[in-house]
């Protein structure tokens, strides 16, 4: 009774931080530093997909539902398996709650998966469930299972009034004020179905239905996962910072979590641990409403996680935050959803082998994988590889620049500034010219010596690239001679010696002559659709593309948001050099045009039925009837002057034309209109040269003899 009220008093903020603890809260304490402290080489989180989509025409036994996702784990380096069930929506459950609500909606009946049925209720009729299926196998196997919540996950945001969705609980249906949005008016950043914590009903609920597991299961500890998803509050939803009152209702969530279960812990004599999975920015989360410095402070949980969209430090500063405060720190190795791969993927078992190596040489304490899963389950060679980094030496594997290209922007208003890591990858390429050579760091979780015997190889994809020789490569310094041209990747062998563990300088430059008889570095001729490195605008249904007669005809026939149709081609123009674009064009209507831009300044050639004309300097125009036949527009720039030609005649003259803003852009475009106006024109070709190139990828490859 006196320990009940010691913790409530605690709770409430009446007894002070460092009021003396009893002898027996004393030792249940240290015991949990130690476990903290114990060795856990890989953490598991499954999401719980294996409950809630399981084989329809499948027999449900124990045997076959852990066979999914956990038995093959035995025997691996998972020490800690964290289950996730499911917790989407904010109160639908897939263990048998009696706080919150048990999910037996079937997916099929929602127009999802209908091969696949949820066994939740079928479980819970055989005297189980699958959190207590999971964990009394993972003790049996001498293996901690963790629960894991995700604090306000919003995959139920598909949810509409006219078309209800299998994750969207009643809770929200009954108290849709509690939301920071709705589905017609949505939040500007996260997501709209999330709960709003400054409400007390919420954060009541959300302790309620942690208190409950610590109560009903044996769980070696609980993940509270923050990442999934960023929304705490109204203010950041709608374009704002928490404050200061909003942080204290997330620290008073967590005073109030630790202290039930330190009085859960001494009634069972044994302690529940607390992890908690965050973005990699004290000052991030600070912002989101979630002031995780404190909580190490007050010593709030045992085990930190860190990134999962998004990584904005290197591994360093989330291991440096952990330890200032004695807390263990596991980097999350995450599915990356980087788009546009093709030779090497972030998701292969050699990336995450590198990965590993370098949450390793960080100082991490172990690994937490999440979200790596395939068809049959747990079964990757990486659950008993990446908790061991002497044997990953050993193994072939890859480094990335970035692994991770989520935007913190969607989270939070202005989320990027604290990213302090590089994002370069096939979505997010960099240009290279003769006056801006490309310099970036790619981190290496190891070093070589003479004794190696490993082969190192770096890749940078460089669609545009023709000759090994327009391009200068080091590496540290050290210059990469003899490379390779494979289809759209050059590839350098390095000495492994020039490699050190940590970030690795790589410069690359460009040959800054271009000839006026050089080869095009961009050629469309319309016998089919552009295929990469074109990429194609979304368009709208008022949009059009055909293929007809040897010509492309783009067509845009509405001025609604969105109305428009480009095709794009990134290609390193140089904004104190030369480029030249040409393009066979037969206006048919409207608006339609040819952009340049060269990362500094922007210019579109606009072709109208009656004339052509530039964009930043609408005076700069030439009369002509455009629609009649086809014309060759040739666009030149030297610098910040700009001329057209058409049929090789110049009609545009323009000194000082070239600057209107264009910063961050780096492509020229083809294509129909705006939103505002309409166009359509066919197009026979377009061409393209400049005296630079576009790094879309770079990769080092390590592979270890056999």
């Amino acid at each position: 009774m006196k320990m009940n009220l010691l913790i409530l008093l605690a709770v409430l903020g009446c007894l002070p931080v460092d009021a003396e603890p009893t002898a027996e809260l004393k030792k249940l304490r240290e015991t949990r530093n130690q476990l903290a402290h114990r060795q856990r080489r890989v953490i598991f989180n499954n999401d719980g997909c294996d409950v809630l989509y399981y084989p329809k025409d499948e027999k449900l036994t124990l045997e076959q539902f852990l066979a999914r996702r956990t038995t093959s784990l035995a025997g691996t380096q998972v020490d800690t398996i964290s289950y996730c069930t499911i917790s989407s929506g904010f109160s639908f459950f897939t263990h048998n709650t009696k706080v919150g609500a048990v999910l037996t909606r079937q997916p099929g009946d929602y127009g999802i998966r209908p091969e696949m049925r949820n066994i939740t209720q079928e479980l819970i009729d055989m005297g189980t469930d699958c959190l207590q299926a999971v964990l009394e196998f993972a003790h049996k196997n001498k293996m901690e299972c963790f629960w894991s919540m995700r604090m306000n996950d919003t995959h139920d945001a598909a949810y509409r009034p006219d078309k209800p969705y299998l994750l969207y609980p009643q809770l929200k249906l009954d108290h849709p004020d509690w939301l920071v949005g709705d589905p017609i008016k949505r939040s500007r950043y996260g997501r709209w179905s999330s709960v709003d914590y400054a409400r007390p009903e919420i954060r009541d609920l959300a302790f309620r239905f942690i208190e409950e597991v610590c109560q009903n299961y044996d769980v070696d500890g609980v993940e509270l996962d923050f990442f999934r998803h960023l929304c705490y509050f109204k203010s950041t939803a709608h374009g704002g910072k928490s404050n200061d009152a909003e942080r204290e209702m997330m620290t008073g969530l967590m005073r109030r979590v630790r202290a039930m279960t330190e009085e859960v812990g001494l009634k069972r004599k044994r302690p529940i641990l607390i992890m908690v999975r965050v973005p990699d920015s004290v000052e991030f989360n600070r912002d989101m409403g979630l002031d995780v410095e404190r909580w190490l402070k007050e010593g709030l949980f045992d085990m930190l996680v860190t990134t999962c969209y998004f990584r904005l430090n290197p591994w360093e500063a989330s291991v440096a935050l952990g330890h200032k405060y004695g807390v263990p720190v596991y980097p999350c190795l995450s599915d990356s959803r980087v788009k546009g791969e093709g030779r090497f993927r972030r998701g292969s078992v050699e990336s995450y082998r590198g990965q590993a190596m370098e949450a390793w040489a960080a100082g991490a304490d172990g690994i937490h994988l999440f979200n790596l899963f395939d068809v049959f389950g747990a079964h990757s060679p990486v659950f008993k590889e990446a908790g061991d980094p002497k044997a990953l030496r050993k193994m072939n594997r890859l480094y990335f620049v970035t692994v991770r290209d989520g935007k913190p922007d969607s989270w939070l208003a202005g989320g990027s500034k604290y990213c302090n890591v590089p994002i370069f990858t096939p979505t997010h390429p960099k240009a290279i010219t003769a006056s801006k050579p490309l310099a970036l760091d790619l981190v290496v979780g190891e070093d070589f010596d003479a004794k190696t015997k490993s082969q190192v190889t770096l890749h940078a994809q460089m669609p545009m690239l023709r000759n090994v020789r327009d391009v200068q490569v080091k590496l540290n310094g050290h210059e990469l001679a003899d490379g390779k041209l494979v289809k759209d990747w050059l590839d350098l062998k390095v000495n492994p010696l020039w490699i050190k563990k940590g970030a690795n300088k790589i410069e690359i430059a460009v040959n800054p002559q271009m000839a006026d008889d050089a080869p095009w570095t961009a050629a469309y001729e319309a016998d089919e659709l552009p295929a990469k490195p074109w990429t194609r605008d979304t368009g709208s249904p008022r949009t059009e593309e055909r293929l007809a007669n040897g010509t492309l005809t783009i067509a845009d026939r509405g001025n609604q948001s969105g109305d428009f149709h480009y095709y794009r081609y990134r290609w390193g123009a140089d904004p104190g050099g030369q480029s030249v674009v040409e393009a066979r064009v037969k206006v048919i209507s409207g608006l339609s045009r040819i952009i340049i831009s060269n990362g500094e300044a922007q210019e579109r050639l606009e072709l109208l039925p009656d004339r052509i004309e530039l964009w930043s300097r609408k005076s700069v125009r030439y009369a002509m009837d455009t629609t009649k036949d086809f014309h060759v527009y040739r666009i030149v720039t030297q610098g910040k002057d700009v001329k057209v030609y058409v049929d090789g005649e110049l009609r545009l003259d323009a000194p000082g034309a070239y600057t209107k803003a264009g910063v961050g852009r780096n492509e020229i475009c083809f294509g129909a209109s705006d939103s505002t106006n309409v166009g359509e024109a066919c197009w026979d070709y377009v061409r393209a040269r400049a005296n630079g190139q576009s790094c879309y990828d770079l990769v080092l490859e390590v592979v270890h003899p056999k």
